[in-house]
C-alpha cells in the first residue's frame, strides 16, 4: 500500500453528541476540514444524539401494535435529519440526500409494519433497524463535508466489517474484515477522498446486518485503525478524556494525560463511558495510539492510551459500577473445584455473560463472582436450570457495585491492598468480596450499590488523586 509522505493515516470517530444537531454537525465538519491536511483521514459516525434510542422505542411501540407512536416516532426522527439537510447542504445538492433519509426511514416503517404485525422482537431484526441512524448520519455528513470542499463518500460498514451472527453483540472477524477494508478504503484514501462510515453495524458473511453492542462505533473506529493499518485513532467525544474518577461522584477527578493500554481497557471494562470495552484490544497488540478528544473543546489535549510516557507508580484512577449482583456457587463436596469452575463458566460463556470479580475457595469448594445487574436473570435462570445434585447450593446478594483501583505501577508497590481496604473500612463499609489478579493492574471490591459513592471518593482521597 502507497501513501504520502508525511500525512499519517488517521481514523477519527465522532459520538452522537458530536453530531446532536446542524450546529454540531457544522462544528464537527471544521474538525475533520482542520485536519484533513495533515492526515489521509477515516470518519466514523456514530447516530445522531438520542437517534438510536428513538428507533428502538419506537420498534417496542410497533411491537405492542401502538401505531400512532411509532409513526410519530418517524416523522419526529425525518424531521430532525431533514433539518440539517436544509441548513447546511446547499439546495442543489439535497435531493439525493434526502432520498438516502426518507429510504433509511421507509425501512424503519417496513420493520414497525412487520413488528405490529407478529408482536415480536427479533435480535435480527433489531440490528438492522437499530443501526439505520447511523447510515443517515454518513450519508449526511458525507455531503456536509462536499459542501465545505473537501472530497468525501459515504461508506456502509456492513460493506466492511465481516462478524459472526451473534445479533446485538457481534464478535468481530478479522482476517475477511482486513481485505474488505483495504481493498475498499485504500483506493479512497489514495485519491484524496475522506470515507465517512457507519459505525456501530458489520455484516455477517452473507450480508445479514449485524451490530457491535451499545457504544460500538468506538470498536468500529479501532477496528478500521487496526486493518488499515492507521498510525492514529482518534476518539471524538462529549468528554475532556478518561478521569481518575466519575465527576457525578468525584468532582475533583482529573483529566489523566496518558494510558497504558491496559489500564484503559481495565476503567472501559469497569465502568469508564469514555469507550467501548472491546475498543482497544486491536489498537494495543498492533501498537496503535488511541487519543481521546473533546469535540466542545477541540484544542484540549485529551487523553492518549498507549503512548510511551510511563505513568506514575501505584494507583491511576478509580472505576465503578454500582448495577452489579453478586452470586455465591457451592459444589458438592465430591465435585472437584476445578470441574465446578469449569461448568459455571462455560454456562456463562453460552450466555455470552461476562464476569466482574471472581473470588474462590477450592477448599470449601466455593466459587462467587459478580456480573452486571443486567445480566443477573439470564444467570439466575441458567443456575435454575442447571442445577442439580453436584451443585450444593446458590446464593444471590442483590444491589451490589464494584469499585476498583487501577495502575500499571501498584505491581511491586507494597501497602496497596491495606491501603485501599483501610480507606473503606473506616467508613464501615462492609466488603462482601475482593479480587486482585496476579497482574496486580487492578483491585477490585464488591460493596453495596448505596455505598459506591462514598467508596470511591474515599479511595479517591487516599491516593491522592
Amino acid at each position: 500500500m502507497t501513501q504520502e509522505p508525511g500525512r499519517p493515516r488517521r481514523v477519527m470517530k465522532f459520538g452522537g453528541t458530536s453530531l446532536g444537531d446542524a450546529q454540531r454537525m457544522a462544528e464537527t465538519a471544521e474538525i475533520i476540514r482542520r485536519h484533513a491536511g495533515e492526515a489521509q483521514l477515516v470518519v466514523v459516525v456514530s447516530a445522531m444524539q438520542l437517534v438510536t434510542e428513538s428507533l428502538l422505542q419506537g420498534a417496542a411501540a410497533a411491537s405492542r401494535r401502538e401505531t400512532e407512536t411509532w409513526q410519530a416516532i418517524g416523522e419526529e426522527l425525518k424531521n430532525r435529519h431533514t433539518e440539517v439537510c436544509e441548513a447546511l447542504i446547499p439546495a442543489g445538492d439535497r435531493p439525493p440526500i434526502r432520498a438516502q433519509v426518507e429510504s433509511a426511514l421507509a425501512t424503519f416503517h417496513e420493520f414497525c409494519a412487520g413488528f405490529s404485525l407478529v408482536r415480536e422482537l427479533t435480535p435480527r431484526s433489531l440490528d438492522s433497524l437499530s443501526s439505520l441512524g447511523e447510515v443517515i448520519s454518513a450519508a449526511l455528513m458525507a455531503a456536509i463535508l462536499r459542501a465545505g470542499g473537501l472530497d468525501a463518500e459515504a461508506v456502509d460498514a456492513t460493506q466492511l466489517i465481516v462478524t459472526d451472527d451473534g445479533f446485538g453483540n457481534a464478535s468481530l472477524i478479522f482476517e475477511p474484515t482486513q481485505q474488505e477494508v483495504r481493498s475498499r478504503l485504500t483506493p479512497l484514501l489514495e485519491r484524496g477522498t475522506i470515507p465517512v462510515v457507519t459505525g456501530f453495524r458489520g455484516a455477517t458473511r452473507d450480508g445479514s446486518c449485524t451490530t457491535l453492542g451499545r457504544g460500538g462505533s468506538d470498536y468500529s473506529a479501532t477496528i478500521l485503525g487496526a486493518a488499515l493499518p492507521a498510525q492514529e485513532i482518534w476518539i471524538w467525544t462529549d468528554v475532556a478524556g478518561m478521569m481518575t474518577a466519575d465527576p457525578r461522584l468525584v468532582p475533583e477527578a482529573r483529566v489523566i494525560p496518558e494510558l497504558s493500554y491496559r489500564e484503559a481497557i481495565e476503567l472501559s471494562f469497569f465502568g469508564a463511558k469514555v469507550l467501548h470495552p472491546k475498543s482497544l484490544d486491536l489498537p494495543s497488540r498492533a501498537g496503535i495510539p488511541v487519543l481521546i478528544k473533546n469535540s466542545f473543546d477541540p484544542d484540549a489535549a485529551g487523553t492518549e492510551v498507549g503512548g510511551t510516557h510511563p505513568g506514575r507508580p501505584g494507583v491511576r484512577a478509580i472505576a465503578s459500577t454500582a448495577e452489579a449482583t453478586l452470586f455465591t456457587v457451592s459444589g458438592d463436596r465430591e465435585m472437584p473445584f476445578t470441574r465446578l469452575a469449569a461448568l459455571v463458566f462455560a454456562w456463562l460463556d453460552a450466555d455470552r455473560v461476562s464476569t466482574l470479580v471472581v473470588t474462590q475457595s477450592s477448599a470449601e469448594n466455593v466459587l462467587t463472582f459478580a456480573v452486571n445487574r443486567a445480566d443477573a436473570t439470564r444467570v439466575r435462570r441458567r443456575l435454575d436450570r442447571e442445577r442439580g445434585p453436584s451443585l450444593a447450593g446458590v446464593e444471590e446478594l442483590l444491589e451490589v457495585g464494584v469499585v476498583v483501583a487501577v495502575g500499571e505501577g501498584m505491581k511491586g508497590t507494597p501497602g496497596i491492598a491495606a491501603r485501599i481496604c483501610g480507606s473503606i473500612a473506616r467508613l464501615g463499609i462492609n466488603i462482601a468480596a475482593i479480587a486482585q489478579g496476579s497482574s496486580e493492574l487492578s483491585v477490585s471490591l464488591v460493596v453495596q450499590s448505596t455505598d459506591i459513592p462514598a467508596a470511591v471518593r474515599a479511595m479517591h482521597q487516599e491516593f491522592g488523586l
